[in-house]
């Protein structure tokens, strides 16, 4: 029992980490960016998912311009992140396993995610998180980059940058700060689906629906990490696509 408590304990904080969640999330990166490149380029602008063109539009201020201004910080990220943990690789298993683990692990959360929404929502017609897109393989790919770019915003950064203001404005310190920082960040994630040119039109039902879903995604960062995060936002999609098409 002590063998298997201990297997569990190492998986469990093992795949948490920035490493684990890198590595397991290059696939979603690659899928969405060959997905836009090749599904149509005339549409290359407009097809890709608000996260990313909020990331993009970013980069430009400073200067990092084109379609793969993304790719480069992301390699660039993949970089900084096996230097972080070069010295600790002695310590840190990294097991091939793990990653057929963590996205088994996905499937199982965004099965209870889409059990959770089902249930607020008690209709068969479930929200995508991040999809404006009616064409079917469009929604394919922008499900996918809905994973890694919104949960990269408003998971990774925003409550990052969100919990270091309520700290330094209230001086709160640990677990309230990130909490809050979380809350905030999922009005954040709701609201942006009603933004700009594809966004939807208002509806407060439908703003506190994606809230929950927020609440739901950033409680599972908080728990899981950024990568298993990723996975389960965009298998979640996928599933609700799937679920709408074939009524």
């Amino acid at each position: 029992m002590t063998k298997i408590s201990h297997t569990i304990k190492n998986y469990v904080v093992s795949t948490k980490t920035p490493l684990y969640s890198l590595v397991f999330t290059l696939p979603l990166f690659f899928i969405y960016e060959l997905g836009i490149i090749f599904a149509n380029t005339n549409d290359l602008i407009s097809l890709r998912n608000g996260a990313d063109s909020i990331l993009r539009e970013t980069l430009e201020i400073f200067g990092i311009f084109g379609f793969y201004g993304i790719g480069a910080i992301f390699l660039l990220s993949a970089i900084l992140v096996f230097l972080f943990h070069k010295k600790y690789l002695h310590e840190i298993f990294f097991k091939i396993d793990y990653l057929f683990l963590m996205m088994v692990e996905s499937f199982f959360w965004s099965i209870l995610l889409f059990l959770f929404m089902s249930f607020i929502l008690k209709n068969s017609h479930l929200l995508i998180l991040g999809n404006h897109s009616k064409i079917l393989m469009q929604q394919v790919i922008l499900s996918v980059g809905a994973g890694i770019y919104e949960e990269l915003v408003f998971r990774v950064f925003l409550i990052a940058v969100i919990s270091v203001m309520v700290g330094f404005v209230f001086q709160w310190k640990g677990t309230l700060k990130n909490w809050l920082a979380m809350v905030i960040s999922a009005s954040l994630f709701s609201y942006f689906h009603f933004v700009g040119e594809f966004g939807d039109w208002f509806s407060f039902d439908i703003f506190v629906i994606r809230f929950f879903a927020g609440i739901a995604l950033g409680s599972l960062y908080f728990i899981r990490g950024f990568g298993i995060t990723a996975w389960t936002h965009s298998i979640y999609d996928l599933i609700v696509l799937t679920n709408n098409t074939t009524q």
